[in-house]
């Protein structure tokens, strides 16, 4: 892995992980994630949270290497999602006179996840609060609901680092390297996506902060070009569209949807229409989810299934939904062999969503497409790129 460390002081000492399939038991990382920690070393030392039970071994040879046998004075508690919180417990049996520090949710939460009874040594900190270490001064930042209640993030003032907890993460191990756009997209749409008003929150925070760097806590540390970061995550958490042109999600049983779709893509191209076709049966849900807040006009196409809706369409709207989907033109294409009501299920969904535009235009396949179905799909187009 190449140098992780934030500066001469502040020093790096997470953990990559390679070999998880589901992080969350939900969402495919081919290319792993990194769980990060950091320690910040002056006359009192304090280390900015824990990592994974699946890290703990790494982190903790990383840890003792790092302290050289001095005894952290303060363990930052950021966010106690099990992925940061796993050794908390170790740490506070191994160095009985550090104290934990977090705000007074953490406090109140810690016990659910630990049996040992750390409220004694707790050091509860509110908005703005301040730390010294000696030279380096922690200054608290409330970010509650990015994407826990009991959230925090730390600027450190002399180095002007920010450690900004889950936001500004990515999925990818670090040692794979992978740009942090890809990843960074990824994983907010799909873990922080509902939460965009905290996000919001927390961004005019940020600006009042003079940032240098950013250490989260999945991902690479992000030293330059911090704008176009902030820029991103102000999109992505404003609802905003982010590609121009048409996705086409579909749900096809024997392709007949399918082959329906594909050709309505390229009556979009041939007039210039950037096109995204994906097909729900075999994407994972989380990559939909991704593009469909990326994308301003979003075609859905479903078969009727079981007098409902196919099921990957289902899923699909199921996510959005409570991901707090909005401001997005959405068509509608159905198709049933004897009883289609696979269009009514779609609206049905996308109508308990905030500022969703339905197409008048509902297209409706009966088995296959015919050529008589032809005005109906150019209402649609002509509707869609209104």
């Amino acid at each position: 892995m190449h140098n992780m460390n934030v500066s001469e002081h502040i020093l790096y000492v997470g953990a990559d992980d390679t070999t998880l399939d589901l992080f969350e038991s939900q969402y495919p990382v081919p290319e792993g994630v990194s769980y990060n920690s950091y320690v910040i070393l002056d006359e009192k030392i304090a280390v900015m949270d824990t990592v994974d039970a699946r890290g703990s071994e790494t982190w903790r040879e990383s840890l003792a290497k790092v302290l050289g046998g001095r005894t952290p004075d303060y363990l930052v508690v950021q966010h106690l999602e099990p992925d940061h919180s796993a050794n908390i417990a170790y740490l506070a049996e191994r160095y009985p006179a550090m104290q934990l520090v977090g705000t007074a949710k953490t406090k109140q939460m810690i016990p659910q996840f630990f049996d040992e009874d750390l409220s004694g040594r707790f050091l509860v900190v509110g908005e703005g609060d301040t730390l010294s270490l000696g030279s380096h001064t922690l200054q608290f930042v409330m970010a509650p609901m990015i994407h826990w209640p009991e959230v925090m993030m730390t600027y450190e003032q002399s180095e002007k680092v920010f450690f900004s907890a889950d936001a500004f993460g990515t999925f990818g191990a670090i040692c794979n390297e992978i740009p942090w756009e890809q990843e960074a997209s990824h994983y907010y749409l799909n873990i922080v996506g509902k939460y965009g008003p905290s996000v919001q929150t927390l961004l005019k925070k940020a600006g009042g902060l003079d940032i240098a760097t950013i250490a989260p806590l999945h991902g690479p540390v992000l030293h330059e070009n911090l704008g176009f970061y902030l820029e991103k995550y102000n999109t992505w958490s404003s609802y905003r569209v982010e590609k121009e042109g048409v996705l086409i999600c579909y749900a096809s049983i024997h392709g007949n949807t399918k082959r329906a779709v594909c050709r309505f893509a390229d009556e979009l191209k041939a007039e210039g229409v950037k096109v995204k076709t994906l097909d729900l049966t075999r994407e994972h849900v989380s990559e939909a989810v991704e593009k469909c807040f990326q994308y301003g006009k979003i075609i859905l196409a479903a078969v009727s299934y079981d007098g409902n809706l196919m099921p990957a369409m289902e899923d699909l709207l199921y996510h959005l939904e409570i991901k707090n989907y909005q401001n997005r033109r959405v068509g509608l294409v159905e198709n049933g062999s004897w009883a289609p009501v696979a269009a009514k299920k779609m609206q049905e969904h996308l109508e308990a969503m905030k500022d969703i535009e339905i197409c008048e235009q509902v297209v409706t396949i009966k088995t296959t497409r015919k050529d008589a179905d032809q005005p109906a799909w150019d209402a649609l187009k002509k509707q869609i790129l209104a």
